[in-house]
């Protein structure tokens, strides 16, 4: 099966409180972007798509400095990941295989995770999300599971947990799932009603509800 990584480096990082694109941002001599990419040509993709919004020309030119066959895709506005990820559908539009969702100010996931998340999908799981514990999870959106242990939404960090669904699981934010199953998902997201953007996340909840 054919692997494409969308590695998604839009966001402004104004909790770092640097005009610096924040995926740019130095760890280890070299950039946040360029740990994340390492990671993604790992698990020998087909394609990687790199999704650029603050500062774009910047990131571009990283992106392509690291690796000059990377595609690019531009989310002109910063309206979640969910759209981020629908910039990628021209990018994207005659592959067929799976798809691996990184961040790009993510440089912590290793290859041997992203292909055990492969695994669970070319087994029968139509979308994988890579969960963690942390001594502090308020931080964090949580992987809410049903009573019999599988998985039924992601609740963001602000919004509380439907009843009789709990967990402490951690949402990381990295999905892997099929590329027309992905964007099909993606094309029933509603904007969130407090800030009206398109979150990845919904696609869980979608993805039970069929």
């Amino acid at each position: 099966m054919s692997i494409a990584v969308i590695l998604l480096a839009a966001g402004q990082g104004t909790r770092m409180n640097s005009d610096h694109p924040k995926v740019l941002h130095p760890l280890g001599g070299v950039p946040l972007l360029a740990h994340a990419m390492a990671t993604a040509r790992a698990i020998e993709p087909e394609r990687i798509v790199v999704v650029t919004g603050h500062e774009a020309a910047r990131v571009d030119a990283a992106a392509r400095a690291i690796d000059d066959t990377v595609l690019l895709a531009r989310q002109p506005e910063q309206r979640g990941t969910g759209h981020a990820v629908l910039q990628t559908r021209e990018a994207l539009a005659d592959f067929d295989g799976d798809v691996v969702v990184l961040y790009g100010d993510t440089p912590f996931i290793r290859p041997e995770t992203l292909r055990e998340m492969l695994a669970a999908r070319r087994d029968g799981a139509s979308v994988v999300v890579l969960g963690f514990e942390t001594a502090d999870p308020g931080r964090y959106g949580r992987l809410a599971f049903g009573p019999d242990g599988t998985l039924e939404a992601i609740i963001e960090a602000e919004e509380p947990a439907p009843r009789g669904i709990g967990g402490a699981v951690c949402n990381s934010g990295v999905v892997v799932a099929d590329c027309r199953t992905l964007f099909e998902l993606l094309a029933e997201v509603e904007p969130e009603r407090t800030k009206g953007e398109y979150y990845l996340t919904a696609i869980v909840s979608l993805a039970r509800a069929r």
